[in-house]
């Protein structure tokens, strides 16, 4: 359980699993359910397109008494990258943390910063994480900088 009171599902832990034991799924997106007491899956897929993921991520809502805004989310996502001067091609699990700067309403804001622990703990062979706030720091390039690098 998380500060915020916040379980996460065993659903959340299999689908992680089926993702790094038999590359079921490129990525994960987690959600808080829309009471707020569950970590849940939005959406688990092979689609090996980042863009698709990035505008999923970006285009999140999340709503609370009544209003919305843009929402967080976590996500696994498995990269696949070569590493530099051909000496091969390297997998690694990536821990995102999307939460905008801009447009989020609080309680959803501070819910997903308390829930994140949580899911991290639950899911374990994460190889770097990730915590975007902008759309520059979710740009497929900027992360492979970072994590081929061992930077997260």
């Amino acid at each position: 359980m998380s500060k915020s009171g916040v379980i996460v599902t065993p659903e959340c832990t299999a689908k992680f699993n089926e993702l790094k034991l038999r590359k079921s799924f490129k990525y994960i997106i987690y959600k808080l359910s829309d009471d707020y007491t569950e970590i849940v899956i939005e959406e688990a897929s092979t689609d090996p397109e980042w863009e698709n993921f990035q505008n999923k991520i970006l285009n999140a809502k999340a709503s609370y008494k009544g209003k919305e805004g843009k929402g967080p989310r976590f996500a696994v996502y498995d990269f696949q990258y070569e590493l530099e001067g051909g000496e091969g091609t390297r997998n690694k699990i990536v821990f995102i943390s999307w939460s905008p700067d801009e447009g989020t309403l609080v309680f959803p804001r501070m819910t997903y910063a308390s829930s994140k622990e949580a899911l991290k703990n639950a899911l374990n062979g994460l190889g770097a994480e990730v915590q975007a706030n902008n759309e520059d720091e979710i740009e497929y390039s900027t992360i492979l900088k970072d994590i081929s690098k061992g930077k997260r």
